[in-house]
């Protein structure tokens, strides 16, 4: 089995892995908030997990991957505070919680299936867990880490010796990661103590709600991964994923309350990818407007462009977003995958040639996920001295773990005149929706409806002569 190291932000250092059980891993990935679609800044942290993922695979690992899905709990700042976010997306499109969690949940592995992202092995929705997190909860408080104050039961972090696990820095300087405004909360007997269960809040119209020994309320964002790792992977985790805004409060919450709840170390490496910049710095929600997958189809992108725009840049540097940077790599990527295209089927693929070079690739993204060399090597690859059967045989190999569709496989759909005719019925019966909802003055699902198309291909633009639509 090949030798696999990446940066552990645990210990700030590049590491070789080491599972607990040789062979199998078991791995967790933050999964999203479905309160609005996925912004490509969000996306970026998923294409380099699933590249670690394969990677593992590749190299001979047995991977289980574990996701949560949010539809309660995470409020509009990371630090407890704020409205809650799936109520938010409920309230901009007149929907319940539980339909804006569907169509947003659908809408996310929609982009994932786009961009090659596999689905994990297993995700679980925060509200198929509420006695988890109760049980949890529970044992917390009978342990002497947790307290009730206000209505809400709150995790105590002075009982810990080392609460700022990831950094020497100061708690304001972590704060940086946190997103909106953080407002104080009285009942906290200590200023870095985080909520476990809500019962008493500034927002009395909470949908979700569910009895507890505590009252009726919901839980707390970061209980949800700890109890949904700890049911499907177990007392010991050798991954954990996520974006570096994930880092603090989030990852640093999971392990005091797991590692609390365990009374054992949880989780040996922590695998965390860096923003996505624009112009003017991280990409998020917050800011109003945002780029989906969907928007960079409609003005005529593939997807997979957007993979190998992620995959030239090395996972732990922040990268910037332009569209001009994004046609460079539109160009190369057309090229690169013309020139495959190009490669004859002839000949017998020379095994061990074909060995050397699929060890040299996994040592390479073996390097701390080296991606841009991993790239490299494909370009190397065609010019190296073999035959075109042993290049394409690697190449194919190469593209389980890149995963940027370098070889096609035009394969004609025999149904494919019926599937254009229910795509067709779906279309017209969703522009008469949206006209409907358009007189009704409803905007915002008029616009819901735009997106839910954009989303699966379909690309519609108001005309003087009515509605028009095309695939992009």
């Amino acid at each position: 089995m090949n030798k696999i190291s990446f940066f552990n932000t645990l210990t700030r250092n590049v590491e070789e892995f080491k599972p607990n059980v040789e062979g199998k891993v078991n791995m967790y990935t933050c999964g999203p908030t479905v309160y609005h679609f996925a912004h490509i800044g969000n996306l970026r942290s998923y294409i380099m997990e699933d590249v670690l993922e394969k990677t593992l695979r590749y190299a001979g690992y047995d991977v289980k991957r574990v996701m949560n899905i949010t539809d309660v709990g995470h409020l509009s700042s990371d630090a407890d505070t704020g409205e809650d976010k799936m109520l938010k997306g409920a309230k901009r499109e007149n929907k319940t919680v539980m339909e804006i969690a569907k169509f947003y949940t659908d809408a996310f592995f929609s982009d994932c299936a786009k961009l090659n992202i596999k689905t994990p092995d297993v995700v679980e929705p925060a509200t198929n867990c509420i006695d988890g997190f109760i049980n949890m909860v529970s044992s917390l408080l009978e342990k002497g880490y947790a307290y009730v104050a206000g209505g809400n039961v709150y995790f105590d972090t002075s009982k810990l010796e080392d609460y700022y696990v990831f950094s020497s820095q100061s708690e304001k300087e972590l704060m940086v990661g946190v997103r909106d405004d953080v407002d104080e909360d009285t009942n906290k007997k200590n200023k870095a103590d985080f909520v476990l269960w809500f019962t008493k809040s500034k927002f009395d119209n909470q949908e979700l709600k569910w009895d507890s020994p505590w009252g009726v309320g919901y839980p707390g964002w970061h209980i949800e991964c700890s109890c949904i790792g700890i049911k499907h992977l177990g007392e010991y985790m050798d991954i954990h994923c996520g974006g570096v805004d994930n880092i603090f409060p989030h990852h640093t919450n999971e392990i005091a309350q797991s590692e609390a709840f365990l009374g054992h170390k949880w989780c040996n490496y922590w695998f965390h990818v860096h923003h996505l910049n624009d112009q003017e710095g991280k990409m998020s929600k917050s800011k109003g407007d945002f780029l989906t997958v969907s928007l960079l189809e409609s003005k005529g992108y593939n997807p997979l462009a957007y993979r190998m725009f992620c995959l030239q840049s090395h996972y732990r540097k922040p990268l910037e977003f332009s569209y001009k940077n994004l046609d460079n790599v539109v160009a190369a990527y057309d090229k690169l995958v013309k020139r495959i295209a190009n490669l004859k089927a002839d000949g017998e693929v020379d095994q061990n040639f074909f060995d050397e070079y699929k060890n040299k690739f996994i040592d390479t993204l073996g390097n701390d996920l080296n991606t841009s060399m991993a790239i490299t090597m494909v370009y190397d690859l065609l010019k190296a001295d073999t035959n075109d059967a042993t290049k394409k045989a690697l190449i194919e190999s190469f593209d389980y773990v890149l995963s940027l569709g370098l070889v096609s496989d035009a394969t004609a759909d025999e149904n494919v005149g019926e599937e254009d005719k229910e795509l067709e019925a779906f279309v017209l019966a969703k522009i008469e929706e949206r006209a409907a909802a358009k007189k009704e003055k409803d905007f915002a699902k008029a616009d819901a409806i735009r997106e839910e198309l954009l989303s699966k291909g379909i690309a519609i633009k108001d005309t003087r002569e009515g509605v028009v639509w095309e695939r992009v």
